[in-house]
């Protein structure tokens, strides 16, 4: 019997977090236990996330920075225990104490009551695991040169949030619906999972989404997935800063998560621990700077823009990837450099033509070169959208009107990088307990998280050589010196 206990956990050791326990079934499963989260995380979807960088294409300038997004979505799990174990009774007892907000649901399924606590475990480790399982070669950087070209049945803009939910759906469901403990306990009796929650859980909220049908209790943990600090966002700043070599200790996630805790309202900070959240958003603040907006990285995803411009009906021939699922499955960041690196090979001319393009990519031969570079902060009131940095293409034709004639003909590109370091939807999701008036108000109550810039933009001006750099920096000082969105993707 003694044994019982090790054969229904496996324990993975993580640089980050020490040992991350993942649940199995053991010799005694329980009535319709199929699988356990060690079947989830051997499954093809996950198991394929260990050839995707996490660091898109920063690791072609952080040399250690070589982890993947296989770490990554088991670190963002392991947090959502931590998470879960500090928020858990003051959760269960905000709905006891207002049985209106589940009594109150407009429709039935709004109505079901809240599951067990290691119910809810699993549902949050679940959906930290699946929540980058849609992921392509590069990231982000996919996302918005590749499957921005393609729609969800709705009509939206496909991400890889929306294409995750997808493979949730359809590819993992029964093995989600299989599962019936945590690496806390079991489940209690008829309680499952619904693939529906967790694919609700990882994609970000539109604004003014109507989600009336969804219970108050699956609202309310869906800002552990979109918000100012999430399972994702603490894992990849601490597995990031770790890696890079930027801090092996960036923020103090005990403190942060001892003075958090839910309210009727929704996540909410106490007022003690107000500044070490400002002390977190700082530091991915500065990854976002130092690190993923990196000149030489972004210089490297210009390159990427003109290949992918040319290359992608190439590299992923299948259309829609939500239509091919079983061959998206395969494309990989591993894939992809080795298709690109046999195009040389190619009987079809069009690979020929573009295969020195992809090998002096992977053997870093990076074209471009900054010449110019400002940060510009935006503050509450700031007209973000009307500014001339709000795009690469606005960015681009402010300075082609005060750059002369031959200096327009330069090779040029114009770049803009943008970080929500406080995006206006987390007004609804996170807040501030004030002791003194034992009130739970907006965060921005708080006079230094209230002042502190919304977001930057990295503005930057690429070019082949150095040639015209003067009149181009001149130009730039200018208009920068006369010088609101949220996020499509959780980050």
């Amino acid at each position: 019997m003694f044994q019982e206990d090790y054969k229904s956990e496996t324990l993975a050791q993580d640089s980050v977090h020490g040992y991350i326990a993942l649940a199995s079934p053991g010799s005694e499963r329980l009535p319709d236990e199929t699988v356990g989260e060690r079947d989830l995380v051997d499954s093809p979807w996950i198991q394929r996330l260990r050839q995707i960088h996490q660091l898109q294409t920063a690791w072609f300038v952080y040399p250690t920075a070589e982890h993947s997004r296989f770490q990554h979505v088991l670190g963002a799990a392991q947090v959502a225990s931590k998470v879960w174990e500090q928020l858990r009774d003051g959760f269960y007892r905000v709905f006891d104490e207002n049985p209106g907000l589940i009594e109150g649901g407009a429709t039935e399924a709004a109505r079901r009551p809240v599951p067990s606590q290691y119910c809810v475990e699993s549902l949050l480790r679940t959906a930290a695991l699946l929540h980058d399982v849609g992921h392509g070669p590069f990231g982000h950087f996919f996302d918005d040169n590749f499957l921005a070209r393609h729609q969800t049945p709705s009509g939206d803009r496909l991400t890889h949030e929306t294409l995750g939910a997808a493979i949730v759906r359809e590819r993992l469901a029964d093995v989600i619906s299989g599962i019936r403990r945590s690496p806390g306990g079991t489940f209690e009796p008829g309680e499952k999972l619904d693939p529906d929650d967790v694919a609700y859980l990882i994609v970000r909220p539109k604004p003014r989404a109507n989600d009336a049908d969804k219970p108050a209790w699956l609202r309310m943990l869906r800002s552990l997935f979109s918000g100012l600090y999430t399972v994702d966002n603490i894992d990849f700043v601490m597995r990031d800063a770790y890696s890079t070599g930027y801090s092996a200790k960036p923020f103090d996630l005990e403190r942060l998560l001892h003075y958090s805790f839910f309210t009727p309202s929704g996540l909410t900070i106490h007022k003690k621990g107000a500044a070490t959240l400002r002390r977190f958003l700082n530091v991915r603040a500065e990854l976002f700077q130092s690190v993923y907006f990196h000149r030489t990285v972004r210089a490297i995803d210009v390159e990427l823009v003109d290949l992918f411009q040319k290359s992608a009906d190439l590299l992923y021939p299948y259309g829609n990837p939500l239509d091919s699922l079983d061959e998206y499955l395969r494309f990989t960041d591993w894939s992809l450099i080795s298709d690109v690196s046999s195009w040389d090979r190619s009987p079809y001319l069009q690979k020929r033509e573009l295969a020195s393009d992809w090998k002096d990519f992977i053997a870093r031969k990076i074209k471009w070169r900054a010449l110019a570079e400002k940060t510009i902060l935006f503050r509450e009131g700031d007209g973000e959208d009307a500014s001339v940095f709000a795009s690469a293409e606005l960015f681009r034709a402010a300075m082609f009107a005060k750059l002369s004639p031959a200096a327009r003909e330069l090779p040029l590109r114009f770049d803009v990088a943008r970080h929500a370091i406080r995006p206006d939807s987390a007004l609804t999701r996170n807040f501030l307990y004030d002791p003194e008036t034992d009130q739970v108000i907006p965060f921005t109550s708080d006079p230094l998280l209230r002042t502190a810039p919304k977001s930057f933009r990295v503005c930057r001006v690429y070019g082949r050589s150095s040639e015209g750099r003067e009149e181009i920096v001149e130009a730039f000082n200018k208009l920068a010196s006369s010088a609101g969105v949220d996020d499509l993707t959780n980050v």
